[in-house]
């Protein structure tokens, strides 16, 4: 069976105007063109699918079948254009966007606000999830869009430049390693941490990094963010690991010493991910090109 789209309207066309000639007008075929398709049609089926008589055709029960499909097929085709037409446009639907705890917190409140401030018929469902979590995520199509460190393999996805993430040791001056000029991470955790909370994609990145060294963290009390962190640490809680965007927007507020770790897992870059770029959805696409823009 060998039927596209033209063949249906015609069969439909046909059907509701009782004669070939009129189907073929409304079809916007000549009727040779048009005769020749049924026919073709009805060989492909092996059955015909009209009676042919001197006041016209009407459908015998295989072709009242097909008239009942042909219908179902064009209003799907036509919710299909529709749909399609308002994806492309980026004017309706949601995205799923995967992020970390820096670009969630530092980065994307205002891009994804002023976002969807543009875009009244697009929302965006926004999860925090470790890295290494959310390139599985994408990897499995459970989300269009994901921000991720560069410290964890990216191999089977599209990646574009995000932002510049550096992770920076901070303490308050009188602190005992405020006097050591370039702490290693092993040094800090001999000495107490405020840390993000428990369930924070950091947090569990950090923490990590303690393990491979075969230490845990001291993490002396947990903190809602990253400004609850420097606070803390300001007042002399303990150490604190941030973004260095975090530390600048406190620079000149707070009493704080901070200093960039030279581990290679703290000298971070953010990338924007998906399985493939040029297949997203219209909303999709419409907050890549979001994100993307100049700051």
């Amino acid at each position: 069976m060998h039927f596209d789209l033209i063949d249906l309207r015609l069969f439909l066309h046909t059907v509701e105007c009782g004669n070939i000639t009129a189907g073929a007008q409304r079809s916007h075929l000549s009727l040779p063109a048009a005769s020749a398709r049924i026919r073709a049609m009805e060989s492909s089926l092996g059955i015909p699918l009209l009676e042919r008589n001197r006041r016209g055709v009407q459908p015998t029960a295989a072709g009242q079948a097909l008239v009942n499909h042909a219908r179902q097929i064009g209003q799907q085709v036509e919710r299909l254009q529709f749909d399609l037409a308002q994806y492309a446009q980026g004017l309706q639907g949601q995205v799923r966007l995967l992020c970390n705890t820096s670009s969630l917190t530092e980065y994307l409140p205002e891009q994804v606000a002023d976002f969807l401030a543009s875009h009244p018929g697009i929302d965006v469902d926004i999860q925090e999830l470790p890295s290494l979590r959310i390139v599985h995520a994408l990897s499995q199509g459970v989300a269009d869009l994901g921000i991720v460190s560069n410290a964890v393999p990216t191999d089977h996805l599209q990646t574009l430049a995000f932002r510049d993430d550096p992770l920076m040791l901070i303490m308050a001056p009188e602190h005992p390693l405020a006097r050591v000029e370039q702490p290693d991470f092993i040094q800090t955790l001999s000495h107490g941490y405020v840390g993000l909370a428990a369930n924070s994609a950091l947090a569990l990145h950090v923490e990590e990094q303690a393990l491979h060294q075969g230490r845990r963290m001291l993490v002396r009390v947990r903190a809602e963010g990253f400004d609850g962190v420097i606070r803390m640490v300001a007042r002399g809680a303990g150490l604190g690991i941030v973004p260095l965007a975090a530390v600048r927007r406190w620079q000149g507020v707070l009493p704080l010493r901070s200093v960039a770790l030279r581990e290679p897992w703290a000298d971070r870059r953010l990338l924007l991910c998906s399985r493939d770029f040029s297949a997203l959805p219209g909303q999709a696409q419409a907050l890549l090109a979001a994100l993307r823009a100049p700051e």
